[in-house]
């Protein structure tokens, strides 16, 4: 069982530079550290070392996982008993196809995002396995139909327009989609030795996975190409300055659930907006400076969806685990676990 990161002083923020840093590797995550650094205005040993501050303080990370096309993503909202709560949290943590979990003020105390390989697997892990959990009281469940956008498309904007320039612009252009089965040969230890660390060389990736360098540049071309894998440039939400993350359940008409879906997804501070099925039709998740901010940025959802129903709202008290990352109270990441859709 996986525990949660040891508890670790109070670290500093991340200063402009840093951020800088972080989002040059949001935008191109594998790119040379000589393209990184001359979007970033310094030298790519410098960059590079920079780079392993973060990580190594729990600071920022950047992680790959398997995409849409090649799992379905489902998102739970769960009801317990106070008693059970902690140790709830402690064993889905531990859960490789539950790839987030949030403790939130809803009386709906956990949300948590699942991964399966189909529609089937899915009910069986919500149906069969979090259901008969000790202190569930109540499953609330929706499929996810389409995601607008999800944390690899969220950005800190610390780059200015010259800097963003320098960059591959390719790297943030929408990918050709091909639907693929997931292939436990040619993807699970690629992608359990990129989800640890999203920038490990060719060299690094064919000795973990036991195949030669020329076949792993091969199969991870195609699975970007495919968009069957994808990369996330992550950081800790506190010290960064963005401690509150808000979620919401919105139901939208049905003719207007895209265009207020994208509207909403382009807000700065939106983090998620997936259609689903389920109760409310569009799932949001926004990470925003203050509790106050929350008024302002639903303000902004209305403007973006005018007519919108919002049916749920709740700030996350805590998210011990994020995209296989587990995290520390502050937010600071720890050790990975591969995600895997269950079967």
């Amino acid at each position: 069982m996986p525990v949660s990161p040891a508890a670790q002083p109070e670290p500093a923020r991340p200063s402009g530079p840093d951020l800088a840093l972080v989002e040059a590797l949001q935008r191109d995550p594998r790119a040379p550290w000589t393209r990184i650094a001359a979007a970033v205005g310094t030298d790519a040993t410098t960059a590079a070392r920079r780079w392993d501050r973060l990580q190594a303080a729990g600071l920022a990370w950047l992680t790959a996982y398997v995409t849409a096309p090649t799992t379905t993503v489902g998102y739970v909202d769960l009801a317990c008993r106070p008693d059970a709560l902690a140790g709830l949290t402690q064993e889905l943590c531990g859960w490789p196809s539950v790839f987030s979990v949030e403790r939130t003020t809803s009386r709906f105390s956990l949300f948590l995002s699942l991964a399966a390989r189909d529609l089937d697997a899915l009910d069986g892990l919500v149906t069969g396995r979090l259901g008969a959990l000790p202190g569930v009281r109540e499953v609330r469940f929706a499929v996810a139909t389409r995601v607008y956008r999800e944390g690899s498309g969220w950005l800190v904007n610390a780059l200015a327009p010259e800097q963003r320039a320098v960059l591959d612009e390719t790297a943030v252009q929408a990918r050709l989609v091909v639907p693929q089965q997931w292939n436990d040969r040619d993807l699970r230890a690629l992608v359990e030795s990129l989800g640890e660390d999203g920038r490990r060389s060719y060299a690094e990736l064919a000795r973990d996975c036991r195949m030669s360098e020329s076949v792993v540049r091969r199969t991870l071309a195609r699975m970007l190409r495919n968009h069957e894998l994808d990369f996330r440039c992550d950081l800790a939400h506190v010290p960064a300055g963005w401690p509150v993350i808000a979620g919401y359940r919105l139901d939208i008409a049905a003719d207007d659930l895209d265009r207020a879906g994208t509207a909403i997804a382009q807000l700065p501070e939106t983090r998620l907006s997936a259609a689903v099925v389920g109760e409310g039709n569009l799932v949001v998740s926004a990470w925003l400076r203050e509790p106050a901010g929350c008024t302002c940025y639903e303000t902004r959802l209305a403007a973006a969806a005018p007519g919108a129903r919002v049916l749920d709202r709740a700030i996350t008290l805590r998210m011990p685990k994020r995209m296989g990352r587990l995290l520390s109270p502050r937010g600071l990441g720890g050790a990975h676990q591969a995600i895997i859709p269950a079967r």
